[in-house]
């Protein structure tokens, strides 16, 4: 899936797709020690109380939040976005709904960390307008691993096993997708240790997909 610059709404699948891809992809990364951690700088892709994360320790962020029955918001940032240094400035809350976690975005945007905002109900993705110049405001960068499900596919891969038979990465990523997964099928096909990460937290993991919502409903 290609995602335009500056991004479109309609460039992102439906919310609840998206949770499901991001989601299956940060259970799998989940530690104990992880767990509840406050504080401090963390790196990756991981999923907590206040909902989906992506950091890449260096200049792209994103987080993703469920917002009752329906409705998501996203936001974040990148370095190739343009939409904070815009002169005249951007509302990048124009036209936004009364749910969105107000606070944090207005910490974010007078702290100048935050690039874009993105928000779903109803059944679609909205954002607010932006002027016609406009070249990019990050949403491709770091959010595309999560967007487009063939790289989905192949992350989850590179995780399982190479036993003969039995659910493959798209089988368990519709599972996902459907918020009908058993968490047992896919730690058995989980590798013992995955190169730089080691062996899965299997109970972390398990934890992680349930707090997500994948293994029954949101």
């Amino acid at each position: 899936m290609t995602i335009h610059r500056p991004g479109l709404p309609e460039d992102l699948p439906p919310g609840e797709v998206l949770w499901a891809r991001w989601a299956l992809l940060a259970a799998l990364d989940a530690t104990t020690g992880r767990e509840g951690r406050r504080g401090g700088h963390r790196t990756g892709c991981w999923i907590d109380a206040t909902g989906l994360h992506w950091d890449d320790s260096g200049c792209t962020w994103w987080t993703m939040s469920r917002r009752g029955e329906g409705r998501y918001v996203l936001y974040g940032e990148d370095e190739s976005s343009g939409v904070k240094w815009y002169d005249p400035p951007i509302d990048m809350l124009a036209g936004a709904p009364g749910w969105l976690p107000y606070e944090e975005l207005r910490d974010r945007l007078e702290g100048y960390e935050l690039g874009c905002v993105y928000w779903y109900e109803n059944g679609a993705w909205a954002r607010a307008p932006y002027p016609a110049d406009l070249h990019d405001d990050g949403l491709d960068c770091g959010l595309s691993g999560f967007v487009d499900r063939e790289r989905v596919l192949g992350d989850l891969a590179s995780r399982l096993d190479e036993t003969p038979g039995g659910p493959g990465p798209d089988a368990f990523l519709t599972d996902a997708e459907a918020y009908r997964l058993r968490p047992r099928p896919l730690l058995d096909r989980l590798r013992p240790e995955v190169p730089g990460d080691g062996p899965p937290d299997l109970p972390a993991v398990t934890r992680a997909l349930t707090l997500a919502g994948l293994t029954g409903a949101v």
